[in-house]
């Protein structure tokens, strides 16, 4: 039977299921033999990793080419002026060249479980979370772009990838999610 698994992938953890340096994996969580991770996260970010064993919808959702939209949480160091707010929302020049527009807005800080280790927090310095959606998904693309416009990322979860989200998943649990039907994952899937 085909499987799509919904993840949080917690901090510190990477998305592979081997590692030679004894680092954390996804097979220290997720025990579902022949699927793989559609895209991935960085060790140092957390949130929705979705998993499967059907090849055809790995390369629907992580080929750039098929523009998935993908939502971030980012909680950035400072106070984030409007100007700020509107080059991430154009595209940022990085040394890659410059990013897509996105979806960018301040929200409210999310009710989400902590992080650990805790993120580094200066007392006189405020933080802002953020969302922002993509449709690009370069290498630490979201953390180079919220630098770039002088508010350096301290955390970052993958809230959705595509019609998926994270809804009540917690760090390191996962569910099965029903696969869509081929011939509507080629465009149906935002």
């Amino acid at each position: 039977m085909p499987r799509l698994i919904l993840f949080n992938k917690p901090y510190d953890v990477l998305c592979q299921f081997h590692d030679d340096q004894g680092r954390k994996t996804l097979a220290e969580y997720v025990r579902v033999p022949h699927v793989y991770p559609a895209g991935r996260l960085d060790q140092d970010s957390e949130g929705l990793l979705l998993l499967t064993d059907l090849g055809w919808l790995q390369h629907r959702i992580a080929d750039p080419d098929h523009k998935l939209p993908k939502t971030y949480w980012v909680q950035v160091e400072g106070t984030v002026p409007d100007e700020a707010l509107q080059r991430l929302a154009k595209g940022v020049r990085l040394k890659d060249g410059m990013t897509k527009p996105a979806s960018v807005a301040v929200i409210s800080p999310p009710h989400i479980w902590p992080r650990d280790p805790p993120i580094r927090i200066r007392l006189r310095v405020p933080t802002t979370w953020l969302s922002i959606t993509l449709v690009e998904g370069r290498n630490r693309q979201v953390r180079r772009m919220t630098a770039a416009v002088g508010c350096p990322t301290l955390r970052l979860i993958r809230w959705a990838v595509g019609q998926w989200d994270l809804g009540e998943l917690q760090p390191g649990q996962w569910e099965s999610s029903p696969v869509p039907d081929r011939n509507d994952a080629i465009g149906e899937l935002t």
